[in-house]
């Protein structure tokens, strides 16, 4: 095909410069040259003898200049085929920049100035380029985000990273690597303070100052009822059901000693203290004297309960509470023997643009009851700060970053608070490795729960999940390929017809997905057709050499990480 276009374009070259030649002697035959297709016709037939000098130099000029403009279109269509993958050739048939519209730069741009973010900021949270046009596709900032991703398929580069640091106003982070903290860090610095909640050494932070989780508490028996159940329900898996007698009931009385530790100005760790001690009924005069006398009838009734119900309920409570017992864990919710180490403040944190970076390992469950709690309890600050600000939302919108949430932050509210967060200008991003691994978390129907209250659902590779991946496959739609017949004639050469087959396939099929490539997502967006996505890591944004410097900084290993080596392309 190139081959042939370049062929007539040497033609018309010659052609072309014949007949210029042919005018430039009209002046002394004053005869008027005949069109270039009759001048090559004469060439050929010897009716007519080539111009001379002038028209050669035009015909050679012309052909070099056809010749350049073919070899650069030739190699412009090479380098963009080569840019493609095998998966592409399912981009026809999903949404097209114009179904994309309103998650294009412009549409949500429309979006963020309703919402008062400034034309500096990015005005939403960035999801990648179409693989074609190569227009920027963004999440507005009232969606929500499910992403799941394999591992090392970039979701942390691609996703994470950048709308980490572009972030206008607060951000919360989970994880279980430090990664996440030192590429982002000194970017988050600039704009607030950056405060690092590590009881596990993933980073290497200091506790130079403290959460207490009993200022979430405040005297208030639902609070507190909400606090246990949390520590509770992280030991406890999506699809299990907890015992019938004594969980519910060293849930209870947890939540009753949380609010008795809070109203006599105790810290946390007296609530383990008081769990060791199953006789002692200090909590019970504490609450009594408080006013809070159901919650202190609660808590008699069990120290005066038969003895192996009362040492059932509080070994239930205490294992429940075991994380109390790590003084790497509790030097991070006490105030201890430092009266400068400043505590952390829910208000002032939703309504500011400082950074909280929470890190807990995966295998071990010390730190996660902790990082969930804190997580829910500055999620309800900003819900609580958005209702009651103009509009019923947050000034600027707040992210969070859930990654690793199953493991780190299996808040079990979280599916059924998700899409109301939007609504407040809360926008999340929570990001699971695989669907199993959310149900594990959030059980089967948590699970379906979230991924439907999700405006924007991202699928980055990865997965083998035939159950997952099947839906996915049927949400891509389905087209009818064309087929190619072949008849043979008589003079035993095949003639090749294409005709329309009526059958149909799935535009992507779960061998397509389970292949996917790093670098490209499948998107799912509510409201419109799915579309294929090419990825961008942060060493290919604007932020690049800010992300960069800030790992040199922070990165012990820097010299030798791949993330810092990463140049922009």
């Amino acid at each position: 095909m190139y081959m042939i276009l370049a062929v007539m374009g040497v033609l018309m070259a010659v052609t072309g410069a014949m007949w210029v030649g042919a005018t430039l002697t009209r002046a002394e035959t004053d005869l008027a040259p005949p069109p270039p297709p009759i001048i090559l016709l004469g060439l050929v037939l010897d009716k007519y003898t080539w111009p001379g000098t002038g028209a050669t130099v035009i015909s050679v000029v012309l052909c070099l200049l056809m010749a350049a403009v073919t070899a650069g279109a030739t190699y412009l269509v090479v380098v963009y085929r080569r840019r493609l993958l095998v998966i592409d050739r399912a981009i026809p048939y999903l949404a097209t920049p114009r179904e994309l519209g309103a998650s294009t730069t412009k549409g949500v741009r429309r979006k963020a100035d309703q919402f008062g973010v400034s034309q500096t900021e990015a005005p939403g949270l960035y999801i990648g380029k179409t693989v074609r046009q190569g227009l920027d596709v963004w999440g507005s900032w009232e969606d929500m985000h499910v992403d799941i991703w394999g591992p090392r398929t970039g979701k942390t580069t691609s996703r994470a990273i950048p709308n980490i640091v572009a972030a206008p106003g607060a951000v919360v982070v989970t994880s279980n690597k430090r990664d996440i903290v030192d590429a982002t860090r000194a970017s988050r610095a600039r704009r607030g303070k950056v405060w690092v909640f590590d009881p596990q050494n993933q980073a290497g932070a200091k506790p130079t100052w403290y959460w207490d989780p009993l200022s979430y508490v405040g005297g208030s028996i639902t609070l507190a009822v909400k606090m246990a159940s949390r520590f509770s329900g992280i030991n406890r898996p999506g699809h299990a059901r907890s015992d019938a007698y004594f969980e519910p009931a060293a849930e209870d009385l947890i939540a009753h000693l949380l609010l008795a530790a809070s109203i006599s100005g105790k810290t946390i760790t007296q609530v383990f203290t008081w769990l060791t001690r199953p006789t002692d009924d200090t909590p019970e005069r504490i609450l009594r004297d408080g006013g809070h006398h159901a919650s202190a009838d609660a808590v008699d009734s069990v120290i005066t309960a038969p003895d192996r119900q009362r040492a059932g309920v509080y070994g239930t409570a205490a294992q429940i509470m075991s994380f109390l017992v790590a003084p790497t864990v509790t030097a991070w919710i006490e105030p201890g023997d430092n009266p400068n180490r400043p505590a952390f403040d829910y208000k002032a944190f939703v309504r500011g643009g400082d950074t909280l970076y929470m890190l807990s390992e995966e295998t071990n469950k010390m730190a996660a009851p902790l990082v969930m709690a804190f997580t829910a309890a500055i999620a309800e600050e900003a819900e609580n700060t958005g209702r009651d600000c103009p509009g019923g939302r947050l000034p600027i919108p707040m992210l969070f970053v859930l990654d690793e949430a199953a493991n780190v932050c299996p808040w079990k509210a979280l599916p059924d608070k998700y899409s109301h967060f939007g609504s407040r200008g809360i926008v999340m991003m929570t990001m699971l490795q695989s669907w199993a691994q959310g149900a594990a978390a959030w059980g089967d129907v948590g699970m379906a729960k979230l991924w439907g209250a999700a405006n924007v659902r991202v699928y980055g590779g990865g997965v083998l999940d035939t159950k997952f991946l099947g839906d996915l496959s049927a949400a891509s739609g389905i087209f009818e390929p064309g087929t190619r017949s072949y008849s043979r004639k008589s003079t035993d050469f095949f003639e090749s017809n294409v005709t329309k087959g009526s059958r149909t396939e799935p535009v992507l099929d779960v061998p397509d997905l389970a292949s996917m490539p790093r670098g490209r997502a499948f998107v799912q967006f509510s409201g419109a057709k799915p579309a294929l996505i090419r990825t961008v890591p942060w060493w290919e944004t604007v932020y690049a050499d800010e992300i960069r410097a800030s790992i040199a900084e922070f990165d012990p290993g820097a010299q030798n990480s791949p993330m810092a080596l990463k140049k922009v392309s």
